[in-house]
């Protein structure tokens, strides 16, 4: 009888510590994601030697040239077209590199067509609402910047949650952990930084895959980065009760 107890208590301790280690395992970022944040970060920064380091670390992970071309466009809407230009010039002449060297990358999918043909707007406000939780409000915002500058508006839901998001490359996990990875390096954009952590969150990025990017910007980019994106998600999180 204590045999089995013994055995029977084993058996739920070995269970419980499986449950733990699997459940760490999912949380932890994956190679590939370590590697679209460093890619990001250091995109963001115009630091292009060690991009050139971390796209050719990328490509051996497994990323195919497409989703990178994809993430390094993607970040153009965050850091700007000049950042995101010597990006791409960067991997091309990485691919070029590798190339000579008889590496012969995977290209991967492209994008898939959008056919829909749905007003532009409201299939950017479809997107918003999907990805924060929150629902898509009627008709145009007219408050706030959206009042202030109706363009900025428009183009926000045309052209960054419709055109971009759109685009079925990378997953809307994906291009979060690019739009975190970003604004944690370029810094001074904390409200910014706080709402995209949140849609991160409801995407199925988890706190603790949060925190292993705020380390990797921290080794990466800087200490004074790192801390201001930890006081955002300690924030976050306290509010959303997830600490």
């Amino acid at each position: 009888m204590i045999r089995i107890f013994i055995l029977v208590a084993f058996a739920i301790v070995f269970n419980i510590n499986t449950n733990l280690n699997a459940s760490n395992m999912e949380n932890k970022l994956t190679l590939l994601q370590e590697k679209t944040v460093t890619i990001s970060a250091f995109a963001a920064k115009g630091e292009l030697d060690k991009l050139s380091i971390e796209l050719n670390a990328g490509l051996d992970a497994g990323l195919t040239v497409n989703e990178t071309k994809e993430v390094l466009v993607h970040l153009y809407a965050y850091c700007g077209f000049p950042r995101s230009l010597q990006g791409l010039l960067t991997l091309m002449d990485v691919l070029e590199q590798r190339k000579t060297k008889g590496i012969n990358d995977n290209w991967g999918r492209e994008a898939t067509p959008i056919t829909d043909n749905g007003n532009k707007y409201d299939r950017g406000k479809k997107i918003l609402a999907e990805i924060t939780g929150v629902p898509a409000p009627e008709g145009r915002l007219t408050t706030g910047f959206a009042g202030f500058s109706p363009e900025i508006e428009t183009f926000l839901k045309e052209h960054l949650f419709a055109d971009i998001f759109e685009r079925d490359v990378l997953t809307y996990a994906q291009r979060e952990m690019v739009t975190v990875s970003v604004l944690m390096s370029i810094g001074g954009v904390e409200p910014m930084l706080n709402s995209h952590m949140n849609i991160s969150l409801n995407v199925g990025i988890s706190p603790s895959q949060l925190k292993e990017m705020i380390q990797i910007i921290d080794v990466n980019i800087g200490k004074d980065e790192a801390s201001a994106a930890q006081s955002v998600l300690s924030n976050l999180l306290g509010n959303r009760n997830m600490n």
